[in-house]
C-alpha cells in the first residue's frame, strides 16, 4: 500500500510539473525573454513600494505584551486587588520603544513611561516591566 501511495503521490508530483512549465511558457512568450527589465515601469515601481514599506514596518511598533498584577500583594488590602496594575511594551523589531505602567492603589493610581533602546532601558525596569519586555521581545 506503501508503494501504491509513494506511485500517486510521484503521478501528481509530475502533473503539477507539467502545468507549471506549461504556464511558464506561455508568459514569458507573452511577455519577451521573461527577464525582470522586460516588466512594465508599474511593477518595478510596486517593488520599491513593498521595499519601502517594509523598511517602514520594521520600526511599527508590533511587539506588544502586557502584564497585569497585583501591586500590593493578594492578601493586605482587598480593596487594591484584582490584578488592576499594569505594565505594556510597546517595541519595534529593533527593540526600540516604550514601557507604561499602570499602579493602581485603593485611593490613586499613578502611570510612569520608560523609554527601551535595544531591548534595555537606562532607567531601572521593575519585574513586572522586565517581564513584559520579555513576552514582547518573544513576539
Amino acid at each position: 500500500m506503501n508503494t501504491a501511495v509513494s506511485v500517486l503521490a510521484l503521478l501528481v508530483a509530475l502533473g503539477a510539473l507539467v502545468v507549471a512549465l506549461g504556464t511558464w511558457r506561455t508568459v514569458t512568450a507573452r511577455s519577451g525573454s521573461g527577464d525582470v527589465a522586460d516588466l512594465p515601469q508599474d511593477a518595478l515601481g510596486l517593488r520599491h513600494e513593498v521595499a519601502a514599506l517594509r523598511g517602514e514596518a520594521a520600526t511599527a511598533l508590533k511587539h506588544l505584551a502586557v502584564v497585569r498584577y497585583d501591586a500590593f500583594g493578594a492578601g493586605l488590602d482587598r480593596s487594591s486587588g484584582g490584578h488592576l496594575s499594569w505594565s505594556l511594551a510597546l517595541l519595534d523589531d529593533h527593540g526600540d520603544g516604550a514601557v507604561l505602567t499602570s499602579i493602581h492603589g485603593r485611593n490613586e493610581a499613578r502611570a510612569y513611561a520608560k523609554s527601551i533602546t535595544a531591548w534595555r532601558s537606562d532607567q531601572p525596569l521593575s519585574p513586572e516591566e522586565e517581564e513584559a519586555v520579555g513576552h514582547a521581545r518573544r513576539t
